[in-house]
């Protein structure tokens, strides 16, 4: 039963993958997620629902809309895939839990978190604020039945609360500071809330090395961006898909993570 249940997760994962495609289009645009129905970004015509099968569809079509034949960004297949590859990782791991549930959700939302504030530097309250709530749960959760081992996430309600506000106030008094000594806002209110989220996720224990590794990230990024740009050296670097990509790491690969980070502190 257990492959037939990893092919239904992934096939699952890869659906909901479709509907986040939906989330990270509409929602910069300030459309209803129900309404129209699924259409081409570019001529707007209706697809099919034989054209609207995850990852299948647009290889067929060969990444073109079959009404305008305009290409459809690598983008769509690449969410769905992401997704559905994601939610079988974590199935293998956790198998028929209570905990999967909340861990499938949290990735989801930091995809579409990922998505949205590389597109438009925001970080919607509406995903951000309840997914402080999934990492509380999963917290709770992680009380009655604990988690994989190979998963990192809070081992109890009381580090997963303790992360939430270790992770807000963190990053809230980088960005306070920040404004004054240079006047000017360094970092919104989303990633503040954002690392709230990551904190109830992962608990304190495992709230820095994960902030640490989308500080080095990031300035890595930055570094490149610098190097190719001729403008001005003042640019907005959305932190928040790097505090996303690190989340999704750390909550596979957080022990690896944090002997690392261990390491950096002998030193």
């Amino acid at each position: 039963m257990f492959p037939l249940l990893a092919l239904y997760v992934f096939l699952l994962g890869a659906i909901i993958g479709s509907f986040l495609n939906v989330v990270i289009y509409r929602y910069p645009h300030g459309e209803s997620l129900a309404f129209p129905g699924s259409h081409c970004p570019n001529c707007g015509a209706p697809i099919r629902f034989y054209d609207n099968v995850p990852v299948l569809s647009w290889v067929l079509l060969r990444g073109r809309c079959r009404a305008c034949h305009q290409s459809i960004a690598v983008r769509y297949p690449l969410v769905e895939l992401a997704n559905g590859l994601f939610y079988l990782a974590l199935f293998i791991r956790t198998g028929v839990s209570l905990s999967f549930v909340p861990l499938a959700a949290i990735v989801s939302m930091t995809i579409v978190l990922i998505f949205i504030d590389l597109d438009i530097q925001i970080l919607p309250d509406v995903i951000d604020l309840p997914g402080i709530g999934l990492g509380l749960l999963l917290g709770y959760l992680a009380q009655r039945e604990p988690p994989a081992a190979d998963l990192t996430v809070a081992p109890d309600l009381l580090s997963s609360i303790i992360g939430a506000i270790v992770g807000a106030g963190l990053l809230w008094g980088i960005a306070v500071a920040y404004k004054l000594l240079r006047h000017i806002e360094g970092m919104g209110l989303g990633d503040v809330k954002m690392l709230a989220m990551i904190g109830a996720i992962l608990g304190w224990q495992s709230l820095l090395p994960c902030l640490l590794l989308a500080c080095i990230t990031g300035a890595i990024f930055g570094i490149l961006l610098t190097i190719r740009s001729t403008r001005n050296l003042q640019f907005a670097l959305p932190f928040g898909v790097f505090l996303g990509l690190s989340l999704i790491f750390t909550i596979f690969f957080g022990g690896t993570l944090s002997k690392w980070y261990a390491s950096l502190l002998r030193l």
